[in-house]
């Protein structure tokens, strides 16, 4: 017997128990509609992601070849066909994911149209695009399904019992493409009741990892900018606290709360912290401002004094009314960040860098794991570098540390076209292609992940078909440059209507109707021209 098989029994005793009322019900179809909707709920879908990270963060632990990855996504039709894709080249989606990214849901999902990711797009937004992201993989999933059963009648038409069982046990072992969302949260929009409520929100929806800066709400940057502003550990640890609390209330007791640090970049903090005795966390924390020692008759009017070791000192506060740390104390607080962020309740550590460097990564990873020697980082394999010229340069530096005859490069302008056929760029390739492997087996980074790709994608796409379509090769420019492709290389959209559930509803119409159906999918559906 099979999972199929023993729904369609179960159905049909459920059916006999009704006698004629409902003899027009076909239990197998309903089996087969019962497959296609796997996951009924959000929380669903979050209990069964968070047990797949659970179990991919330990088997990391045990082989850190094991990485794990995922593109961001801003749409659901973006998310399904890399799912898609995933599955037709690589035939497993294990190990791989999707993520969410604030930044392109501030630049391509808000009403108010494209805003910089300062976290002043609509909070609900975020949950919304969960929520669409996990029904057009549902989508694919029924879809997919769909194309067996249709294969399934058709040996079965033909009395082809062999091929019937192979189908049946293709749907039985059938792999879903939802999978897990690592979703940004920004700073928590708010005090940590907001947090707590837009957690609860995207937890329904389905996320089963949140990640959270620990940049001040109303001060949010992108992490890729400058004027960040971080909060003192109290004040992100009480987010931490409201983000697991959402999570145990909706009871996903397993779910992933991914701390991130933005302090490496981060020169400013808008208050000072509470401190209470020497050497606490509120001290540790003030004790990385830039400070001046200053004398009782020195003060003047407002200003803010620490008392340390009996010295006065007076934090440098600028005229936005915020308080700089010490110039080169980036990497003790980003240590410090994670530290205390994973011993109050995270359990992924996110270090936001300003350049994709394994070793420097390695240097605080080094240093987090002498606490905490099971710490494990997402890691932004970000657009906002320049990964070509960086790992020229990084290459560069390797040749010079060789003693390697490098007078042919000019350092500073590596990213010519001039040097792509040079052994230093194919060095620095290399360098890149490996980046993920190398930074998981020495910098402990369990999750890699790009935040803006299909942003990127969209418009290079766009723009190689609007420059043919809008010149000289007209329609040309789509059919060799897009349909041409879509057949050749077995891209599910080229068959757009049966992508878009055409095929699904003409069977339910049947399911429906019997023989009474108005099918969409008959002879003059211009689709069949694509097979």
């Amino acid at each position: 017997m099979t999972q199929y098989t023993d729904t369609i029994d179960a159905v049909t005793a459920l059916t006999q128990q009704h006698g004629a009322s409902w003899s027009a019900i076909d239990p197998e179809n309903v089996a087969r509609m019962r497959a296609q909707n796997r996951f009924r709920t959000g929380l669903e879908i979050a209990q069964y992601t968070a047990d797949i990270m659970r179990r991919d963060m330990s088997e990391y632990d045990a082989d850190s070849s094991v990485f794990t990855q995922s593109l961001g996504v801003w749409h659901g039709f973006i998310g399904q066909q890399k799912l898609i894709s995933i599955k037709k080249h690589l035939k497993s989606t294990n190990k791989r994911y999707l993520y969410l990214s604030g930044w392109m849901v501030a630049a391509l999902r808000s009403e108010f149209g494209p805003l910089p990711d300062q976290s002043m797009h609509e909070k609900t937004a975020v949950p919304a695009l969960i929520e669409e992201l996990y029904t057009f993989l549902r989508q694919a999933d029924a879809r997919e399904l769909d194309l067996l059963f249709t294969q399934l009648d058709q040996a079965r038409a033909v009395g082809d019992d062999t091929a019937e069982e192979f189908i049946r046990s293709r749907i039985d072992t059938f792999e879903t493409h939802v999978v897990p969302i690592i979703a940004d949260i920004d700073a928590g929009f708010g005090n940590p009741e907001a947090t707590y409520l837009l957690a609860k929100k995207m937890i329904e929806a389905g996320a089963c990892a949140i990640q959270i800066e620990n940049q001040v709400s109303d001060e949010k940057q992108c992490g890729h900018q400058d004027g960040k502003v971080t909060v003192p550990h109290e004040d992100f640890i009480a987010k931490l606290n409201a983000v697991r609390y959402a999570f145990l209330e909706l009871g996903i007791d397993n779910g992933i709360i991914v701390a991130r640090t933005d302090s490496l970049g981060a020169g400013l903090t808008q208050k000072l912290a509470v401190s209470s005795a020497p050497g606490d966390l509120g001290d540790q924390y003030n004790a990385f401002l830039d400070v001046e020692e200053v004398s009782p008759s020195s003060l003047g009017d407002g200003d803010v004094v620490i008392r340390r070791e009996g010295r006065l000192l007076r934090p440098r506060r600028l005229a936005s009314n915020l308080y700089q740390f010490r110039p080169g104390s980036g990497e003790d607080r980003v240590v410090l960040d994670c530290i205390t962020a994973l011993q109050h309740g995270a359990d992924l550590l996110w270090i936001e860098t300003e350049k994709p460097h394994v070793e420097q990564i390695a240097g605080m990873v080094d240093r987090i794991r002498a606490v905490v020697p099971d710490a494990k980082l997402v890691y932004n394999n970000s657009p906002s570098f320049n990964w070509t010229l960086n790992f020229r340069q990084q290459a560069y530096d390797q040749l010079v540390h060789e003693g390697a005859d490098v007078s042919a490069y000019d350092r500073a302008n590596l990213m010519s076209a001039e040097y792509d056929d040079t052994a230093l760029a194919r060095l620095a390739d290399e360098k890149i292609r490996t980046f993920q492997k190398d930074g998981s087996a020495r910098a402990g980074i369990f999750h890699h992940l790009i935040t803006l790709p299909t942003y990127h994608t969209a418009a290079l796409s766009t723009d190689d078909l609007s420059k043919g379509y809008f010149g000289d090769e007209g329609m040309l420019a789509y059919v060799r440059g897009v349909q041409r492709r879509e057949i050749r290389e077995g891209i599910a959209t080229v068959r757009h209507q049966n992508m878009a559930g055409s095929d699904i509803g003409d069977n339910h119409k049947e399911y429906f109707a019997g023989d009474a159906a108005l099918k969409a999918g008959g002879k003059d559906n211009t689709m069949n021209q694509f097979g």
